[in-house]
């Protein structure tokens, strides 16, 4: 049988001081709510890229639809609710979408409610605002094959 002698610690050595705790704990939280500012940052950045990506998505899919189908396909914008559908012309709903309570949607000279024709063509042309993080955004649709992009404003 091994016989283990214990170790015995030597007096003079110490743990930490309140002070230097509290010091370390500081720097450690200073450091995270530097980073957490920055964070806020990239993802309302995010945010504004992937809202006018999948708009930009929807609308092309709509445009298509209607040029595919060789029947209308509406639109809509519902402002209170925070959503826009896109819809058949039986009324039938092919994507319904909702969006960020930090977007703002308001209507220019383009209403919040347009067509596709079966030729691809937009019901109305005209501008869309969007208000993100203090900014504004405007979509313009062009008079024509419905094309359409979008400008800070």
């Amino acid at each position: 049988m091994l016989l283990v002698k214990p170790q015995v610690l030597p007096r003079n050595e110490k743990g930490f001081t309140l002070i230097e705790s509290l010091i370390v704990l500081s720097i450690f939280l200073l450091i995270i709510s530097l980073s957490s500012l920055l964070l806020r940052t990239q993802s309302i950045q995010l945010e504004k890229q992937l809202f006018f990506t999948q708009l930009k998505a929807d609308l092309l899919y709509a445009q298509q639809h209607a040029i595919t189908s060789q029947k209308l396909v509406s639109v809509n914008f519902v402002i209170p609710e925070k959503f826009y559908y896109i819809r058949k012309q039986n009324g039938e709903i092919l994507i319904k979408r909702e969006y960020s309570d930090k977007i703002t949607v308001s209507e220019g000279s383009q209403k919040l409610f347009f067509r596709y024709h079966s030729n691809g063509n937009i019901s109305s042309f005209g501008s869309i605002y969007f208000y993100i993080d203090g900014e504004r955004y405007q979509m313009t649709f062009q008079l024509g094959r419905g094309r359409f992009y979008v400008i800070k404003s």
